[in-house]
């Protein structure tokens, strides 16, 4: 079942709860910053178990303590409730 682009009041709505997060390029965008590179590894590896449990994969990219993440629902063509519920797996697996 296609999964609905959110309007953007909602998007609005949603980002209010996602700290950190912002839309950039028409995608929702974040910077986690790590100790150092074990612990920013370590977010990756299980931010991948998530999005293969939910069949929802990031753009993502890692250098050193740092991963910057994009999310859209490329399927959808926007960001949806996928994209949302990944982030909030991210904040809390990421602070």
């Amino acid at each position: 079942m296609a999964v609905p682009v959110l309007t953007p009041a909602e998007l609005d709505t949603q980002l209010k709860a996602l700290a950190g997060w912002s839309v950039q390029s028409g995608k929702l965008h974040k910077q986690f910053q790590f100790k150092d590179f074990i612990r920013a590894f370590g977010f990756m590896a299980s931010m991948a178990l998530v999005s293969e449990g939910e069949g929802h994969h990031p753009e993502w990219f890692n250098v050193y303590n740092k991963v910057t993440v994009d999310l859209t629902t490329h399927d959808a063509g926007g960001i949806t409730l996928k994209d949302i519920n990944w982030a909030k797996k991210a904040n809390e697996l990421g602070s």
